[in-house]
């Protein structure tokens, strides 16, 4: 990050990606597409600010995730209420799971997969290591939650699930310096084009391929050194990006972008900041490489959102100046993802 202000801070024109940027800080009541120049050019009014990860849908409508009313007594990631809007901001589908938190996409197919805590039974929690020890009773209920990837179809039905408890208990721990309610904070789930899916596990340091016909893992990575990342998928290089977020116990403790190969496990491109903590976010954010060759990053704890090329140059920075209220924080600035759409998207034809 440049500078602490807020809006447009930097903005090389020559070397920016054309487009419009949609984002939702959160805990806020509002999702918007702004310019290059922050202004904004479209918004729309939510009823419930949660974390708020939105992107638009093949046909142009917004897709969120908002917080339901009822749901686990927690703060972190929690939503429960996933809405499309259309531009005029009327909610023209819905569908709530008070347990959903973080991620949620729209498949396809038409269906729409979550993630989603639920409680585990005594004898499979009893198996989870690591953590503080005595810090599963965040809730109020001394349990620990797991996370589930599930799938609902257009009416609600739900036709898919997979549970973190089939991840191998024995190989796996939770940071030390995390709790333990939860088995094991899940906060990617990014559908691959085979329909295999992606999944981040923060507290495990952990992103893994699920097989979503045989519901087998059939690629894993494990890095300390990721410091409870967010964000992974699959580029059309197939190679991975990720936002490493450089947290708790890594000895890369500042944060930084990888591509990395999943074969090789080599990284082919990173980017960290100079001077290197100038660029940090311990908890949210995301990463999108831009079809100029650029990379946008939401550096969420700032609020920051901003582009760089492949040499590391910073040609964009905007900085969200929308204030949601957090229940355990206070004020924040929090922005979980970002995205850039292009001019000529079709998701934005005859609306911009």
């Amino acid at each position: 990050m440049l500078v602490q202000s807020s809006g447009v801070t930097f903005y090389d024109k020559n070397r920016a990606t054309p487009g419009y940027t949609l984002f939702s800080p959160i805990d806020s009541e509002i999702a918007k597409l702004v310019n290059l120049d922050g202004e904004t050019v479209h918004q729309w009014e939510l009823e419930r600010g949660g974390t708020n990860v939105c992107r638009l849908l093949d046909n142009g409508n917004l897709f969120i995730a908002e917080k339901s009313v009822d749901g686990p007594n927690l703060s972190a990631g929690r939503s429960g209420l996933m809405r499309e809007y259309n531009w005029d901001g009327n909610v023209v589908w819905e569908y709530q799971d008070p347990g959903q938190h973080h991620d949620a996409r729209r498949l396809p197919n038409g269906n729409t997969v979550y993630i989603a805590w639920s409680p585990l039974d005594d004898e499979t929690a009893s198996k989870v290591k690591g953590g503080i020890p005595g810090s599963e009773d965040v809730t109020g209920e001394s349990v620990i939650l797991e996370d589930v990837l599930r799938e609902v179809d257009p009416e609600g039905n739900v036709v898919w699930e997979w549970h973190s408890s089939n991840l191998d208990m024995d190989k796996y721990e939770i940071c030390p310096l995390c709790r333990r309610h939860e088995w094991a904070h899940a906060n990617t789930c990014a559908p691959l084009a085979n329909g295999d899916i992606m999944v981040s596990y923060r507290v495990l340091n952990l992103l893994i391929i699920v097989d979503r016909q045989t519901g087998e893992i059939k690629w894993e990575h494990h890095d300390v050194n990721m410091g409870h990342q967010h964000d992974c998928h699959m580029l059309d290089n197939d190679n991975v990006l990720v936002f490493c977020n450089g947290f708790h116990g890594s000895r890369k403790f500042y944060s930084r972008i990888e591509e990395f190969d999943p074969e090789t496990r080599e990284v082919v491109w990173e980017y960290k900041a100079d001077p290197i903590l100038s660029f940090y976010s311990p908890h949210i954010s995301g990463v999108q490489r831009l079809v100029s060759g650029n990379t946008l990053i939401c550096e969420g704890g700032k609020g920051c959102i901003f582009e760089v090329t492949p040499n590391g140059d910073v040609v964009w920075e905007f900085i969200n100046d929308i204030t949601g209220i957090n229940a355990e924080f206070g004020p924040i600035n929090w922005v979980f993802r970002a995205t850039r759409y292009a001019p000529d998207d079709p998701r934005l034809q005859g609306r911009i």
